[in-house]
């Protein structure tokens, strides 16, 4: 599976209502109070202009915009939104620490810019990120699954996967077939041509993917990769408690 793809939050569509304008959401990532940016990492619903990475925007929409080359304090550039809402809290909390939302506020940022700029790959297979991870959990597992089951390998609301599966069955990607046993269990799987759009993608989407990253080093990326592993092994630890 893609790296944006697998059991994480709900990352492009709830299933309940209609999301946000694009610049909406890029918006709430500037914001860096800490609140969730709503929506995929990449990709889910709307639709970017073009196939460039910035998604008809230029690749400053991925980028964050034209950066200055003098660090800022907030531990990033001048031109990282995200180290000036810093600087204007301390401004007017000058006792608070900021450091949380110089993360939170820049994870935040980057998932909302991805969804602005879209998954070019598969926008033009006519697929969203959300029905990409799903076909994708059908491709990756091996097996047959149930709406249940696939709801709680992409982080999904149940209605939402029900949308998504009347979508793909509707265009031949996915077939479901009746338990023998309990007529009200449904078992999901990949037609052919599924199996095929999801392997056919895959490649293209990683490459893609390997673009918009490609402002990294490699030995910058494995040290990004290890930092979110760690503290998405956390989270995912501690979800429960965060909630209370």
């Amino acid at each position: 599976m893609t790296p944006t793809e697998g059991p994480s939050p709900e990352r492009s569509d709830t299933g309940h209502g209609p999301r946000p304008a694009a610049e909406e959401r890029a918006a709430d990532g500037a914001g860096a109070t800490g609140a969730a940016a709503e929506g995929s990492a990449p990709g889910g619903g709307t639709t970017a202009e073009a196939d460039s990475p910035g998604g008809g925007r230029g690749d400053d929409a991925v980028r964050g915009g034209p950066s200055a080359d003098t660090d800022d304090p907030g531990g990033g550039r001048r031109g990282d939104t995200v180290a000036a809402v810093v600087r204007q809290w301390q401004a007017v909390h000058p006792g608070l620490d900021t450091g949380p939302m110089e993360i939170i506020g820049r994870i935040n940022r980057c998932a909302a810019l991805l969804q602005q700029a879209e998954d070019a790959p598969l926008r033009r297979a006519g697929l969203s990120r959300p029905e990409f991870d799903l076909l994708g959990a059908l491709r990756r597992t091996g097996h047959e699954l149930t709406p249940g089951e696939l709801a709680r390998e992409t982080f999904s609301s149940g209605a939402a996967v029900t949308k998504r599966l009347k979508q793909l069955t509707g265009r031949g990607l996915v077939e479901r077939r009746g338990d023998t046993r309990d007529r009200r269990v449904v078992h999901l799987r990949l037609t052919d041509a599924g199996r095929d759009l999801v392997d056919g993608i895959l490649p293209v989407q990683l490459a893609y993917e390997t673009a918009v990253l490609s402002g990294l080093g490699v030995p910058e990326q494995g040290e990004l990769a290890s930092l979110l592993g760690e503290l998405l092994s956390q989270l995912e630890g501690r979800l429960g408690v965060l909630r209370a």
